[in-house]
């Protein structure tokens, strides 16, 4: 085998580890939480489907793959709940840190490509960053929301946390606002979330 699809086919198996990374979210059909590759992939697809409601024109295919490769950095970082404040205040370090050594698994021009991606994800500052985090905030809010707000009671977060959470990215789709304001309402007045 040569050397460049021996990295390749290294980090391919490194990221197996995702489908053992849980995260808070339940999925729907089951009595457990989803895996970091389960999450990774519904974003893909959410990604293919929802592009046309992004209020900027974005490139749907490089949104896929920035959301195929945000959690990868998880393998060694762990899964940081998004609410938990203390957990959040080393995670950019240890994602840096995780995101060198997983990605430099690869060869070079790939390491550069999927470290370059998952940068740009981390900073928000593109059309493409900012709308795969729309759809990285909006996929566990539809599932929690549908399994009857059952992470959002199990740790007692607030409408006022996950409105936190998501407004800054409300003018990335007005369709998609307009959707996560109608759910955080309901679910405030279903008493799913604390006021």
């Amino acid at each position: 085998m040569n050397e460049r699809l021996k990295k390749q086919i290294e980090f391919i198996l490194e990221l197996d580890k995702m489908k053992n990374l849980y995260r808070q979210t339940y999925v729907l059909h089951e009595e457990r939480k989803e895996n970091d590759a389960e999450h990774s992939w519904h974003l893909a697809v959410m990604a293919f489907i929802l592009a046309e409601h992004s209020n900027y024109g974005i490139d749907p295919v490089k949104v896929m793959k920035m959301v195929l490769i945000h959690d990868v950095v998880e393998i060694d970082a762990g899964d940081t709940y998004c609410y938990d404040t203390e957990a959040n205040k080393s995670k950019a370090e240890r994602e840096e840190k995780a995101a060198h050594r997983i990605f430099g698994l690869l060869p070079v021009d790939q390491y550069r490509e999927f470290y370059g991606l998952w940068r740009e994800f981390e900073v928000s500052q593109t059309k493409e960053a900012r709308f795969a985090a729309v759809l990285d905030r909006l996929q566990p809010l539809l599932l929690n929301y549908t399994k009857n707000g059952i992470s959002w009671q199990e740790h007692g977060i607030h409408k006022e946390q996950v409105v936190a959470r998501n407004k800054e990215y409300f003018s990335e789709s007005d369709g998609i606002a307009e959707l996560i304001t109608s759910i955080l309402d309901d679910a405030e007045e279903k008493g799913w979330l604390k006021t």
